[in-house]
């Protein structure tokens, strides 16, 4: 798959009044300054007098200084403090989503790979949850289009068709490649690559991602191992 440049990105988290125009005023004040939001999350909110929202905020095109006097001069926001932005991190995201067992496996596999590319200057991480039924698995195979930073799933299970693989064809139309198991039921024929041993399947998913390894999913795509 194509590998992504790594773009440097200022980062910070602050509390401000929990109004409901305190993010319209956030974003005003960084397009001010001519940066780019590539995360704005609400973190937490703040028992308080007035009550507080923590954000956490990913900028990218402005300097950790300009970032921090924009902010500081908003009516509302309290503290405010510089951190690294999740990239750098945790960097990109493996998800795994499926039967317990093979989803255990998977990580297996994936997380002792991701071991060896992290050491190399690599950050990639492995999100896992286990599931049971249709309807609770085609839904989570849609969220992976929201979740930041996720770069390609993992199916693992016995059998899935039906909405999980519609479900399939839509992230992959967004370009988040998937590696499922081989299974019974239709989803074998709408992802890229199908492995049988799970162990395998996430030491390739982690491959597949990594700057640091030589193994291209698109050479591999529609094969079965």
């Amino acid at each position: 798959m194509p590998r992504r440049r790594a773009i440097e990105t200022a980062a910070i988290r602050f509390d401000i009044v929990d109004s409901a125009a305190a993010l319209a005023t956030v974003i005003a004040a960084v397009s001010e300054i001519g940066g780019k939001i590539r995360a704005l999350t609400t973190v937490r909110l703040i028992e308080a007098e007035p009550a507080l929202a923590e954000i956490e905020l990913e900028v990218e095109g402005v300097t950790d200084e300009a970032l921090v006097s924009a902010l500081e001069a908003i009516d509302g926001v309290r503290t405010v403090h510089l951190t690294q932005a999740l990239a750098r991190v945790f960097g990109k995201r493996i998800i795994v989503v499926g039967g317990g067992a093979q989803v255990a496996q998977v990580a297996l596999g994936a997380v002792s790979e991701a071991d060896r590319h992290n050491l190399r200057g690599e950050r990639i991480s492995v999100d896992t949850i286990p599931l049971v039924g249709e309807e609770p698995i085609a839904a989570a195979v849609r969220a992976v289009a929201d979740l930041q930073r996720a770069r390609l799933l993992v199916l693992a299970g016995s059998i899935m068709g039906g909405d999980i693989s519609v479900a399939a064809d839509e992230l992959r139309a967004v370009g988040i490649p998937i590696i499922a198991l081989n299974m019974v039921g239709s989803i074998t024929d709408h992802v890229d690559l199908v492995i049988s041993d799970p162990v395998q399947a996430g030491t390739m998913a982690v491959m597949a991602v990594a700057d640091t390894a030589t193994f291209d999913l698109e050479r591999q795509r529609g094969r079965r191992y």
